[in-house]
């Protein structure tokens, strides 16, 4: 399947067109993802832009779209933006919310509840959209925001270890003994957002712990790089989920798109609260990600590494370049070292060539080594784009 190409040049370093490209992506969805029906948000698109699954109600897409909306809001969007992100709040609350035992539904089928678990992952991207949300001007996304903060602290929150936990049943009184990187790494963005958009201390300290006990400690137990999946006591777990590199939320190995994913992290953390360790250890995984990851022949970031580091996923997933992204336009503002560019150059010239849809709008999901597109299906959930969305948002503002 050929991916389609753009003729003409993009400047990715310029702001405007940076801010252009993420309204071609809220312009793919909008309006056909708003279901004014049932509520919420339709999670299933063609490459197109036709619909092919308009049941599923997915936690982390309704979550992902608000972020979007709101977004497209603080980028002076028109005020459908603002509309679109009150709707998510609206579906959040009435839906995904248990309301007898508190916390929010990880999926559901049309109005029913699909799966009732309550996952740390999930409400990481409730605490993130309603932080953005609130401030977007969403008022009432102040209460979601208010609740989800004081469900994972009573919940998910391990005063042992000082990591999230990361799944109960619907009832609370189920605890799976399965530790994860990932819902960590999405509760640190959320706590920053959640600090950006209240001024308050206490979101800035939890996000500050988080990429510390990562970053410096996890990563310490595995060699330099953060592994994805933990035992109990936040031991390297090598053999969870052996060889399934495809598990949406927990895959196995070492991602080289996470070790991306926490370099940004920690130069937007720096920007709050600067200690040389974090430019250090962000360079760091930085430069462990790209010499891992970088496929030299067909360009683009390679998916998973052994335990030994030894590439075992060889596809080009489209969030790993957007993370990347982020991440080389932050180090880059951060250390006036030109490389960093450079290296932004050549991500956003590959995610040009083989990644964004120029004709109609949003992100490929994933390509094979080659580059080649496995499927016809641009978004199932919980894609909805935010990965490009949150990672051209944060380049705009390296560029500032």
């Amino acid at each position: 399947m050929k991916n389609s190409t753009h003729s003409q040049p993009i400047n990715f370093q310029n702001k405007e067109e940076l801010k252009r490209q993420i309204f071609k992506t809220l312009d793919f969805y909008y309006p056909s993802c708003m279901d004014y029906e049932k509520g919420g948000y339709i999670n299933g698109f063609l490459v197109d832009g036709s619909i092919n699954n308009t049941t599923t109600k997915h936690l982390v897409a309704t979550s992902r779209y608000i972020y979007n909306f709101s977004i497209g809001v603080i980028l002076g969007g028109t005020s459908w933006c603002l509309e679109a992100a009150r709707h998510g709040i609206q579906f959040l609350n009435k839906h995904h919310l248990d309301k007898q035992h508190n916390g929010y539904f990880f999926e559901m089928n049309d109005l029913g509840v699909n799966n009732s678990a309550k996952m740390a992952y999930g409400h990481a991207f409730v605490l993130l959209a309603s932080s953005i949300a609130y401030k977007a001007g969403v008022e009432e996304a102040r209460e979601v925001l208010d609740n989800v903060y004081n469900v994972v602290e009573t919940h998910f929150w391990d005063t042992e270890y000082e990591f999230y936990k990361d799944e109960w049943d619907e009832s609370w009184t189920t605890l799976s003994s399965y530790r994860g990187q990932n819902a960590n790494m999405h509760m640190c963005e959320a706590m920053i957002t959640s600090y950006e958009a209240t001024g308050e201390e206490k979101y800035l300290n939890k996000a500050y712990r988080l990429a510390k006990g990562v970053t410096r400690e996890l990563a310490d137990r595995s060699g330099g790089m953060v592994w994805e999946n933990y035992t109990p006591e936040w031991q390297p777990d090598y053999q969870f989920n052996k060889n399934n590199t495809k598990d949406e939320f927990r895959p196995y190995g070492f991602i080289p798109g996470h070790q991306f994913e926490w370099s940004k992290l920690l130069m937007w953390l720096d920007r709050h609260k600067s200690e040389p360790w974090m430019l250090e250890t962000a360079e760091e995984l930085f430069r462990k990600g790209w010499e891992k990851g970088w496929d030299a022949k067909y360009g683009g970031i390679y998916f998973a590494l052994s335990p030994e580091m030894k590439v075992i996923d060889k596809d080009k997933n489209y969030w790993v370049m957007a993370e990347a992204i982020a991440a080389a336009s932050l180090l880059a503002a951060k250390t006036g070292n030109h490389e960093y560019w450079d290296f932004y150059n050549q991500l956003v010239t590959y995610s040009s060539e083989y990644l964004i849809d120029h004709e109609h709008g949003g992100w490929y999901k994933l390509l094979n080594r080659k580059n080649k597109r496995y499927s016809n299906v641009k978004s199932s959930p919980p894609k909805t784009d935010y990965h490009p969305v949150a990672a051209f948002y944060q380049a705009i503002l390296a560029l500032d």
